[in-house]
């Protein structure tokens, strides 16, 4: 039996690997012989930034692929607040989403994903503004214990902490951070309840990786001394890449902020700044004097032996062959006194076991998530590749609080080429965590997230909800045990065979049917609720609960929850309050012998790039009474990025029509009172170098065309076509919601009529008021707005109107995607009054 340690001695599959990779893993010979290096290495870096896309991917493909250190990146936030070019989600729902492709760059450069608890609240220009927003206190325990884990040589800076003011606030702040995190991790009075579960630890050395933004020169208080260099892009025969073109691989995973790249093959130099440390690394080793092989280890040199071996020897086209001396190394590594990479090392090396015999489990389930009372059926495959006949033992199910379900114990022959099947039963707990990312299940403030649970902090997501672990012996008596994660597993007419999350999602899912409520009028409004049953048919009670002063009829009714699947209707009349006021509405509901009360929506997000997320998050909405009057009805909308701005003009009364490609080319335009360009549009849509000209025709003939925000980067038309007369795009952005809005054009249509617009309009904002405002526009255009964020000039091209022919154009970088969906009433004013621009007349 040549190969039989090899499954003799497998344990337990990494779990990090199996959280971030839905099939199961297939490693190529390349891919083996790299693992097996790297288990040479007991050296760590961490790379610390403040969001998604802000990573170096270059400089992690290198450290974890170059150097073959354990390399992880800290991004502060999860990206909440930045725009999302593939779907209409913004706020947590893209958080969500940029986690998702972090983790799945993550796998292609070879690094580890880790958060703190803040959150992206948008732009800030100084970090001062971000930390009167963060709970600095609470980033700095999240930055300290990710590091107590990790145990990092080097940290590595992507911002300078120098340069307040230069870059996004968060940019700056991210690096703050970094730099008091490196101190206070080797400090037993900070944050002590930290040491019940890891050791302080100081890393080696603090860097900044230098950038100059497209200028050869660093800033001047930078001594030259303290920099060293490295060529980062080597070439990787056995994964037939270079580095930078793994690296732009995964930053093309950022696909919902547009950052596909392309590899490059030249040379790259990265430069590095010693910030803090004993002594520096040199110029093309920047852990230079630090030892990051075994011998960092009182016994190792054994261990590095070992390992060398496993090196020179391996047989590309027989892996199996290095099992015999694998095995030999797992034992060794388990006689050793503990050490913090023990473990890791041993799961690795085990890993790398299953790997070479080609082993194969997987335990799969036909439905996506189950709810409590549920019994989820999952087969579990088991597939013997080697050459040998091995002995299958126990098929455990375990769930993710640890409690063991019924499993297949009986001991069977596991041939050579045989799979073998089994379906095992697992009834769902209500007593169970559930599966919606633990960072949205409580509250959250502007600023931060709330995780009670301590030791989640920091993980990029949960723990799979259920797992298999599957033991198998030999002729001899030895024993060994395999971890996987249950998947949803099914396959595609198109894609073929897909694996998906398997969670644990509440029995029934309640929202409002719209974002948000409008009332102009002292009349009460119908509101619908969806319920959507996610279980057996079940009676039960609905309400609605409503802010102080408004009323609700009836105050209770009486529901039958359908089939599973099935969704029903029930309204409500909502009666607003005298005078203007604003606030949320919340369905609740109990059911028959199930306690608690279920108010939660079920969000799908589903892209191909990501593995399928599902969260339950508040099913409220936004309300709000406003002195609201509006003038022209007909509206189309031409989509861009995504926005949920139709949902709420609709929401007011007037008619919205979506725009598709054949009425946006050769449509009758016409018939609108006023047409609205989605956010980004330009820089998104290919066909608007065909749909500009009969837009600005539309114009001329006496319509009203408004243009939302686009960035100057990657348009799809020339900047100066953008309008009938020429602006140019900046930068320039206004991040404080509440910052002073100077009206600059009293008398203009747009801010009378058919609404008077003051200064109270513009309280109540979310998140900012604009960004990425024309800094130059040609006289024709009309500046309604001026503001500014402290200390700076106002920027006044936030909201440009020009006459063109017998119609209107508008351009507004004012962020109207934000506002109309929140309830902002003001922002609705504003808004109905750029459409009521041709009724001006």
């Amino acid at each position: 039996m040549r190969h039989l340690y090899s499954l003799l001695t497998l344990l337990i599959l990494s779990v990090s690997l199996s959280l971030q990779a839905q099939a199961p893993e297939r490693l190529t010979s390349g891919e083996l012989h790299a693992a097996i290096q790297k288990l040479g290495v007991l050296g760590s870096a961490l790379y610390v930034a403040a969001h998604p896309d802000d990573e170096n991917t270059r400089m992690i493909a290198y450290l974890a692929n170059v150097e073959q250190v354990e390399t992880g990146y800290l991004s502060m936030t999860r990206g909440d607040g930045g725009q999302n070019l593939i779907a209409p989600d913004i706020s947590e729902l893209l958080g969500l989403t940029r986690t998702q492709e972090l983790l799945a760059a993550r796998r292609i450069d070879g690094g580890k994903q880790f958060f703190t608890r803040a959150n992206d609240f948008g732009y800030s220009k100084h970090p001062d503004e971000t930390f009167t927003i963060w709970d600095k206190q609470q980033v700095l325990e999240d930055a300290v214990w990710v590091i107590r884990q990790q145990r990092p040589d080097i940290m590595i800076l992507r911002f300078d902490p120098r340069a307040p003011g230069s870059t996004h606030g968060h940019h700056t702040a991210s690096a703050i951070i970094g730099m008091e995190a490196f101190d206070l991790a080797g400090d037993p009075e900070a944050f002590p309840e930290q040491l019940t579960d890891v050791a302080v630890w100081q890393p080696k050395r603090l860097y900044w990786n230098a950038y100059s933004w497209g200028n050869s020169k660093l800033p001047d208080y930078v001594d030259t001394n303290d920099v060293i260099t490295v060529e980062i892009n080597r070439y990787l025969p056995k994964l037939g890449e270079s580095v930078a073109e793994i690296a732009a691989r995964s930053r093309s995973q950022h696909k919902s902020q547009g950052f596909g790249s392309a590899g490059s093959r030249a040379a790259t130099v990265e430069k590095l700044e010693l910030l803090k440390g004993g002594s520096n690394g040199v110029d093309g080793d920047p852990f230079a004097g630090i030892a990051t092989d075994w011998s960092r280890l009182a016994g190792g040199t054994e261990i590095g032996i070992l390992v060398d071996s496993l090196v020179a020897d391996f047989d590309f086209d027989d892996p199996a062959a290095s099992v015999p001396l694998l095995n030999t190394l797992s034992r060794r590594l388990q006689k050793m006194p503990d050490f913090p990479e023990k473990w890791p090392k041993i799961r690795e090396v085990r890993r790398i076991m299953a790997a070479a015999m080609g082993l194969y489990i997987s335990a799969t389930t036909d439905t996506p998530f189950v709810v409590p009372g549920d019994t989820a059926r999952v087969i579990v495959e088991v597939s013997n590749r080697s050459q040998d006949t091995l002995e299958l033992g126990r098929i455990d199910l375990t769930s993710q609080d640890w409690v063991s379900a019924p499993g297949s114990y009986a001991r069977r022959p596991l041939l050579p080429g045989v799979p073998h099947f089994d379906t095992l039963y697992h009834v769902a707990r209500s007593s169970e965590t559930q599966s919606s990312p633990y960072w949205l299940r409580s509250d959250w403030t502007l600023g931060m997230y709330t995780v009670p649970n301590w030791r989640q902090r920091g993980q990029a997501e949960g723990r799979d909800y259920l797992g298999v672990e599957v033991s198998v012996s030999g002729d001899d008596g030895a024993y060994v045990s395999v971890d996987v994660p249950v998947r949803h597993h099914y396959t595609d007419p198109v894609d073929g065979e897909q694996f998906q999350p398997f969670g644990l999602l509440p029995p029934v899912f309640v929202q409002c049917t719209e974002s948000s409520y409008l009332f102009t009028e002292d009349d009460a409004r119908t509101v619908t609720v969806k319920v959507t049953s996610a279980t057996e048919e079940r009676e039960g009670s609905l309400r609605l609960n409503v802010p102080t002063g408004w009323s609700v009829t009836p105050e209770q009714q009486d529901i039958t929850l359908g089939k599973r699947g099935q969704e029903r209707f029930y309204t409500f009349t909502l009666r607003p309050p005298s005078g203007q006021g604003q606030g949320r509405i919340t369905p609740e509901l109990t059911l028959q012998g199930m306690e608690g009360v279920y108010d939660r929506r079920l969000v799908v997000i589903d892209h191909p790039h990501i593995p399928t997320q599902r969260a339950a998050l508040p099913g409220g909405a936004a309300v709000a009474r406003v002195d609201l009057q509006t003038a022209g009805r007909t509206v189309g909308y031409l989509p861009g990025a995504g926005d949920a701005i139709p949902e709420a003009l609709s929401s007011i009364g007037l008619d919205v029509s979506l725009l598709d490609d054949v009425e946006a080319s050769i449509g009758d335009l016409g018939k609108y009172d006023a047409i609205v360009v989605g956010v980004r549009a330009y820089n998104t849509l290919d066909r608007m170098p065909v749909y500009q000209p009969r837009l600005l025709e539309y114009v001329k003939q006496g319509g009203t065309l408004i243009v939302q925000y686009n960035t100057n980067r990657r348009l799809k038309i020339d900047e100066k076509n953008l309008g009938p007369y020429a602006l140019e795009l900046s930068r320039d952005r206004v991040t404080v919601e509440d910052a002073p809005v100077s009206i600059l054009a009293p008398d203009h249509p747009a801010l009378n009529y058919p609404n008077k617009i003051t200064a109270a309009d513009f309280d109540g904002w979310v998140q900012e008021r604009g960004l990425y405002f024309p800094d130059k526009w040609a006289p024709e255009y009309t500046a309604l707005l001026g503001s500014n964020d402290p200390g700076e000039e106002s920027h006044d091209g936030g909201l440009l109107v020009a006459e063109y022919g017998s119609g209107h154009f508008v351009y507004t970088g004012y962020s109207f995607f934000r506002e109309l969906p929140a309830g902002v009433p003001g922002a609705y004013r504003l808004f109905a009054n750029l459409i009521a621009l041709g009724a001006s007349r």
